[in-house]
This record gives C-alpha cells, structure tokens and sequence, in this order.
C-alpha cells in the first residue's frame, strides 16, 4: 500500500543530507510517506513553490522561514519549523588573487577572522585609492546565513558591506563558475561547493563558517503553519524519519553510503570523494595544501542539533535588523522565535522539553554574547550597521 503523497523541495547541497537519506533509506517510507524529492537550483524557486503549497515541505534557509513569517522581501506566509537539518556547513572562499593580497595586508594570523577582516579592509582602501572597482562576493540569498556571515566578518575589520565592496546572489551550484570566470572575488556558500572550488584550484578557503559562529543554524525542514496544525500526524512522522536519518549520518561507519546517496546526479551530483570529506570535516583549503579538520565543521544530529532552538531564530531575527532588512520591534522579535517549534519536534518524538541552554548559544568572533532577550544592546554593539531610521 502506497503511504501519503508529500513533495519536498531541496537544493543540491550537502546540508540536505537528512532529508535525502530519509527518502533513499526508506525512513519516510518506513512511517507511511510517500516523498517525492525535488530538485531546485534557487532558493526563490523553493520559498515560492512551499509559500503557495506545491511542496508540503522544503529543505530551506533558516532566515527564509522567518522573513517570510514576517512578510519580508515577499508575500507574508507563516511558517513551521519542527526540525533543524543542520548547524554550520558554510565557508568561505576566495580568488588565489585575493587571497594573496589578503596575506599582503596581514597584521596577525591567516586563521584570524579578525585579522583577515582587517587586512581585507586595507585591500578595499588601496582598491578604491587605485581606481579599481569595488570586490564582488557572491552569497545564497538576501535572507541567508551566508549573507550575514560575510557582512559579520567584514564589518568587525571595517568594512562597510553595503558601501565598500559588492554582495551578489547567486545559486550555490553557480558559485564556482562565476568564480573561475572572474564574476566575484569570493563567496560563502555551504558544502560542498568551497571544497569543490579548491579541487578545482580556482579558490582557496579563507575560514570555516564556525570561525565566525561556533554555532549557527543553516538550513531547516520547512512547513507551511497552517499545514502544521492541518497534518499534525504527518508532520510528526517527517520529524522522526529525518531524526532517523540525522542519526544514520553522525554515524562514521555509513560515511561511504551517505556519500554516495548525496554524490547521485539527480541529488547533489558532487564527487562522493569530497562529500566524504566534507561530512568527516576534513577540508583542503587550498588544492594540494594540507588538510584542515574541524569536529564542529557541519552538524546533523549530535549535540542536540536537531532540535529547533528560538534563540537561533532571534539572531537571524537581529541580522536583519542590523541590516536594513527588518523593523526593531518586540513584535517582530516573538514572530521570529516563535518560527521555531521545539514543542513539535519534542511531541514528534515522545521528548521532554529540552532545558534551557546556557553560555553563548551563537559563538560570534567579535561583538558581544548573544542575548535574546536583549536585542537593542546587541544592535547597539556594532558601528557598522544599516539600520532602517
């Protein structure tokens, strides 16, 4: 007997990996669903086909699921997020020409964001004394961690991201082209395309995306609220296959199967090889360097990963504000925690409430720690920002 029909959308990326294995390894089945997967090259594609109920569900950028809680950028559609498909995952990338003058300008060390962001500032100021046009660096999506991350490392060395050099979006299969062709001088993006640039030894990794947040919510399994509250049946059997599947991942031992799932050409279409090695954490960053491990790379299911966390949500939530994209308001702030569904993700799973977490829940390099409850003072930390007057 056939389960019920679902259509998920995903992007070819690594961190789709729950959602693809859950399929492939017969855990969606396993709990009576049918799902089709879907591949999409642009996260507009993906918002637009979950927003008007093509998908029932899609793999998505975290802050998309909160601008479109609040209405930003697009029509206004709440939605549910009862799982989180991973933390980290991102890095970012540039020219070999870049990354020289980078190192040229260096006062510190290379693995230094704060140090890189600063030399990075020197290059942008002989650039503009020189003549030569602004750096261009390609990132995912307006509403993307992507975004925020490069806007994060530059602003703390003094860069102004909206005024010294140019952000440009680009669909992350696209970024290793525009690289190679001279369209941007850098970018972030997730796995595994940074890994592919450097195979290709057109771009060198600058710094892993948790030298800029030790922790930070990537992408999400996404619903519509009103689909939430209709299907609540479904949606717990979703969140327990891809817990199933989260955990099935974390396992060492099935790196080699999980690869090769992803590495399929109507998935990823990656090489298995460097999905491999993006999974152990383990990453050139540049072509025939030595090779760099980090256990904190990218997360699915350990550590409590999974479990959606509304503190997560009100970083976002203060990215946007810092950047122009949202209003400061306390209203704004509870839409944007309240994206987030720990409650579903426990009932899925027959879990006590989680205890509140403790420390810095974000890790930021620079700036204050993160505290939801005060997000004025975190805006206020920064003086590089463009905030709506």
């Amino acid at each position: 007997m056939m389960g019920q029909p679902l259509h998920i959308g995903f992007i070819p990326l690594v961190d789709a990996a729950a959602l693809i294995v859950a399929v492939d390894k017969g855990f969606t089945a396993a709990e009576g669903l049918d799902v089709t997967l879907v591949r999409e090259v642009s996260w507009s594609n993906v918002r637009d086909k979950l927003n008007i109920g093509l998908f029932d569900a899609a793999h998505l950028l975290a802050p998309v699921a909160v601008a479109s809680s609040l209405g930003l950028g697009h029509v206004k559609v709440p939605i549910a997020v009862p799982f989180t498909l991973n933390l980290n995952g991102n890095a970012i990338t540039v020219s070999p020409a870049l990354h020289e003058q980078i190192a040229a300008h260096l006062d510190g060390e290379i693995a230094n964001p704060l140090a890189t962001a600063r030399a990075l500032a020197r290059v942008v100021a002989a650039r503009r004394a020189s003549g030569a046009e602004p750096l261009t660096f390609g990132m995912t999506f307006p509403f993307s961690t992507h975004n925020y991350q490069l806007r994060f490392w530059m602003a703390a060395g003094g860069v102004d991201p909206d005024e010294d050099v140019r952000l440009v979006v680009l669909p992350p299969p696209f970024m290793v082209d525009s690289l190679a062709n001279g369209h941007v001088d850098g970018f972030c993006v997730g796995a595994p395309w940074n890994a592919v640039a450097v195979d290709r030894g057109i771009g060198q990794i600058l710094h892993f995306g948790p030298d800029i947040l030790t922790s930070a919510v990537e992408k999400v399994l996404a619903v519509r609220g009103r689909w939430a509250e209709e299907q609540p049946d479904t949606l717990a059997a979703l969140v327990r296959a891809h817990q199933k599947a989260a955990d099935f991942i974390e396992e060492p031992g099935n790196r080699d199967e999980v690869s090769a799932m992803l590495a399929r050409p109507d998935r990823v279409d990656a090489d298995a090889g460097i999905i491999h090695s993006v999974l152990a954490g383990r990453l050139a960053m540049v072509k025939g360097g030595p090779v760099r491990e980090s256990s904190n790379f990218m997360s699915f299911g350990r550590n409590g990963a999974a479990r959606p966390d509304p503190t997560q949500a009100a970083w976002l939530y203060a990215q946007m504000a810092r950047w122009g994209q949202a209003p400061v308001s306390p209203e704004a702030l509870k839409i944007a925690k309240a994206v987030f569904r720990p409650d579903l993700y426990d009932a899925a799973l027959g879990r006590q409430a989680a205890p509140a977490s403790t420390g810095d829940p974000i890790g930021a390099f620079a700036g204050p720690v993160f505290d939801p409850a005060n997000i004025a003072a975190h805006l206020a930390a920064f003086e590089i920002a463009n905030m709506r007057g």
